[in-house]
């Protein structure tokens, strides 16, 4: 079952939550590969938001690769499950060729890592 909750009055924009609901739904197991998920329009119209947001998050969570598009049939969860752990794996060991490029030790790395994760 495809339930979201999107708070109104967050200081997360709504299309973000709407896209974070649906990953932790991934991760958890709730929403599995091949699950159709509702229409921009139905979903919008059930949590109260402009279509064009719903259409954001969508976008997203498919240049992410946790949702794909089938033409007519509609959006599914991808079939590669839960990708953002392969993402991040990614995202971390290029930021480590990065820092090793600039010449910078590991303790700094972690320092440059802590301040992003406080701000």
């Amino acid at each position: 079952m495809f339930t979201i909750t999107v708070t109104h009055d967050s200081s997360i924009p709504p299309y973000e939550q709407l896209r974070l609901g649906v990953i932790a739904q991934v991760r958890s197991g709730e929403l599995t590969a091949g699950t159709k998920i509702p229409t921009v329009r139905a979903l919008a119209a059930q949590l109260g938001l402009a279509p064009n947001t719903v259409a954001r998050a969508y976008r997203e969570l498919e240049a992410d690769g946790v949702v794909e598009t089938r033409g007519r049939q509609g959006s599914f969860i991808a079939s590669s499950g839960d990708p953002t752990k392969d993402l991040a794996g990614r995202a971390a060991t290029d930021y480590v060729a990065t820092i090793r490029r600039l010449g910078l030790d590991d303790e700094a790395a972690l320092k440059y890592v802590r301040a992003a994760l406080e701000s």
